[in-house]
């Protein structure tokens, strides 16, 4: 057994931030968070200086270093994606198909499958948002391809052979039990892009829905005497709710009412990433409109949202100041709650024996130093 020790100013455990602990890894492998004085004499050791976190996850990535998943949704293209995200702290991720035709989904799923065969670093599934979309609430997304949820895209939807499928859905428009048949399959499904009441929500969250796609956006609002989505998303005990923190989806008072509704646990920070995220280039086309982005939005010629020009890093960092949260509670709305949300985390999102050893360095400015993914260090 070949042993490495990491060896960080601070490391982020379950316990919060801890010094004088090292990080024993065995291959890609966490083995063991033990005090420095206790590690084996064998271990490569490895001083850092920064803080050791673990990973970020990000649910929601449509694109990234140029490439929008739904053009290019190949073995190829999820590479580029999850590269670019990987600068910004990101060591696990659902690449993101915007609402396209069933077929162009079938492609994106059996390209995902193909990635995490051939082990292509940090894909950990798929995530369809749409076509079962409300047009009330497409918001960027194209009504066009918009669809029903019927017995032919439910098997599209099952066919993933590795990782986790996660479908965005408007619940409203799904057929009585349909809910329920994906979540028997495996799928964790959100609600998103849709102008369902708050009946209709609590209805699919009897029937295994399991959360939110970037919450207050392309849904109905808080009412007095009409609760909606949101109102659902924010009573409810259970369920996750992805956020959007860049300053421009929600409004850091929203934020901080989701946080106290839900709690920290319950939140998963998602970036909604287009492909100007770690690129230079900052403008690209999305079912024949021009996307451009500026001052951190990504709108087309109309003004409307189109995703992010989001990175996790950033999002962390935005967390503290709009949230009010500390550093350590805003690392695990982007590791441990996103991996919760998906059912991994008992292998992922955290820094404890027996999990991946997927980490971020991050220096006192809350910049990215170094990642590791399956134990495999990458320097920005």
């Amino acid at each position: 057994m070949s042993l490495r020790a990491l060896l960080p100013r601070r490391v982020l455990t379950p316990n919060g931030f801890e010094s004088g602990r090292a990080v024993l890894l065995d291959g890609g492998m966490i083995l063991q968070v033990l005090p420095a004085r206790d590690c084996p004499i064998e271990a490569e050791r490895r001083e850092l200086d920064g803080d050791l976190l673990p990973g970020f996850i990000d649910l929601q990535v449509n694109g990234g270093g140029g490439v929008l998943f739904n053009v290019e949704p190949t073995v190829d293209g999820i590479a580029a994606i999850a590269r670019a995200h990987r600068r910004f702290g990101t060591t696990g991720l659902l690449p993101t198909l915007i609402s396209d035709d069933l077929d162009v989904v079938a492609r994106a799923i059996a390209a995902v499958d193909d990635a995490i065969e051939r082990r292509v670093p940090g894909i950990l599934g798929i995530h369809i948002e749409g076509p079962f979309l409300n047009p009330a609430r497409k918001g960027i997304h194209d009504a066009g391809k918009f669809r029903l949820l019927d017995e032919q895209a439910i098997e599209v939807l099952s066919s993933l052979k590795r990782g986790r499928t996660l479908v965005t859905l408007a619940p409203e428009l799904a057929p009585p039990g349909a809910v329920r048949a994906l979540t028997e399959r495996g799928i964790v499904v959100a609600a998103g892009h849709t102008d369902a009441t708050f009946e209709q929500v609590s209805s699919a969250l009897d029937e295994g829905l399991a959360g939110f796609t970037h919450l207050y956006n392309a849904m109905t609002q808080l009412g007095s005497r009409a609760p909606g989505a949101v109102g659902a998303a924010l009573s409810d005990e259970g369920s996750w709710c992805g956020l959007i923190v860049d300053g421009h989806h929600v409004h850091p008072a929203a934020l901080r009412v989701a946080l106290r509704a839900k709690g920290a646990e319950k939140l998963a920070l998602v970036t909604d990433a287009m492909p100007t995220v770690g690129s230079e280039v900052k403008e690209f086309r999305l079912g024949g409109r021009r996307i451009v982005a500026q001052d951190g939005r990504c709108t087309d010629a109309a003004g409307t949202l189109a995703g992010s020009d989001l990175d996790m890093a950033s999002a962390v960092r935005n967390a503290e100041t709009m949230m009010g949260v500390d550093f350590a509670t805003a690392a695990r709305m982007a590791s441990e709650s996103p991996a919760r949300a998906i059912g991994r985390a008992d292998s992922r999102g955290s820094i404890v024996a027996g999990a991946h050893a997927d980490f971020v360095l991050m220096d006192s400015g809350r910049r990215v130093v170094e990642t590791w993914i399956g134990g495999a260090a990458e320097r920005t």
